[in-house]
């Protein structure tokens, strides 16, 4: 909204010799990096506000699971406030109608997904709660198919008018972008030939896939204190770089990589993501004083998923999302092997990162060399856009 304030009274800001004060606003890598740290200062600041609140409230964390080989750890996190993934949307919301260009499709479709996502997060946070409450004996919640309809249902939808938003059957904002694949025949040329471009049903179900699977990989990994919030942060720093790109004809062509204009206003989402888990890292770093739950982990993978697709580098985010394709790729496997072969299990239990635990790993080395691994696969993405 200041942007937009700007840019409504720069006319009358330029006549009375003014205007050079603000023009910082117009360039929208300051613009990424005051959104992160707003939304940084938001969550640093409120934090001990929000705790209380959620304290007061009694929404913590009940300390149950499922899983007996669980019970011990889950027990030491008793009472801590959860839902404190209102804090991370409540920040990055702020920065962004703050300081994007909210008249853009792309952003506006960004806050949507995000706000959503976090209500449905929400609902199941209460849901489990309240159900813990009432001596269930265990995590309760949505269905799962209750959440999977909601997020397929909004993913669709969003994949669909950001489909249309790019004109023309031959759009480079819908182009099949592989790993190594040369979008422009050299830099500066025409459009490499051969490219292969969605239809609108494939790029919904790309959109749908993302969105859902990252929102749903993010969700299965926020079990250790600063592992979700952490990686997503670090994860988001590569999302900055990649929206900057795609939405620059000149970084794009001399890349090779697909250029989507005014993609790059999402960057300041991105910006503002780094901001938000890293001032949650201020709380829930070990022994954590605040849990983002669903809320918030649903929020952050559906921004993720989204993002990726919109910049077409969904093979590049899914690199970097490593460890979170690892968290809900032992799930699968798990409960799959469980079930083919009547009791078999492959790790000790599932998600992954409590296989390393019980297997000796304190939790602080799970979270930090998850972190370490994450730095490097987002080096690794990144690399791989110049090595085309």
């Amino acid at each position: 909204m200041l942007y937009l304030l700007l840019r409504a009274i720069e006319n009358w800001l330029v006549e009375r010799e003014v205007y050079g004060l603000f023009r910082v606003l117009d360039q929208l890598e300051f613009r990424a990096l005051a959104a992160a740290g707003l939304s940084f200062t938001i969550v640093v600041a409120l934090g001990p506000r929000v705790i209380h609140w959620l304290k007061m409230k009694k929404i913590g964390d009940t300390g149950l699971s499922d899983a007996q080989a669980l019970r011990q750890h889950m027990n030491s996190k008793q009472a801590t406030p959860t839902m404190g993934g209102v804090l991370i949307v409540g920040a990055m919301a702020g920065a962004v109608l703050l300081l994007a260009d909210v008249g853009q499709f792309y952003v506006q479709a960004a806050l949507i997904v995000m706000v959503c996502f976090a209500a449905l997060g929400a609902v199941d946070d209460w849901l489990k709660l309240t159900a813990a409450s009432r001596g269930s004996g265990g995590r309760q919640g949505l269905y799962a198919w209750e959440k999977l309809v909601f997020q397929i249902g909004l993913a669709g939808l969003v994949g669909y008018f950001a489909f249309h938003q790019a004109e023309g059957a031959q759009n480079l904002a819908h182009v099949l972008n592989l790993p190594l694949q040369k979008t422009y025949e050299s830099a500066g040329g025409a459009p490499a030939p051969g490219l292969v471009y969605l239809g609108a049903g494939a790029y919904v179900a790309v959109m749908t896939l993302m969105v859902a699977g990252m929102s749903n990989a993010v969700n299965i990994t926020d079990g250790m204190d600063g592992l979700a919030a952490g990686i997503s942060g670090t994860v988001a720093v590569g999302l900055l770089l990649l929206t900057l790109i795609a939405g620059s004809d000149k970084w794009a062509q001399y890349l090779l990589v697909p250029h989507v204009p005014v993609a790059d206003e999402l960057s300041v989402v991105a910006g503002a993501m780094v901001g938000a888990c890293l001032g949650f890292l201020w709380w829930n770093c070990s022994p954590a004083q605040v849990f983002m739950g669903d809320t918030g982990a649903l929020a952050l993978g559906a921004v993720i998923g989204y993002s990726a697709v919109i910049v077409r580098q969904e093979v590049v985010v899914l690199l970097m999302c490593g460890v979170f394709l690892a968290e809900i790729g032992s799930v699968v496997l798990q409960v799959g092997c469980f079930k083919l072969t009547g009791g078999t299990r492959i790790f000790r239990v599932a998600p992954i990162h409590h296989h390393f635990h019980l297997g000796g790993w304190t939790e602080q080395q799970v979270v930090a060399r998850a972190w370490i691994v994450t730095i490097l696969l987002v080096i690794v993405g990144l690399a791989s856009i110049k090595v085309r």
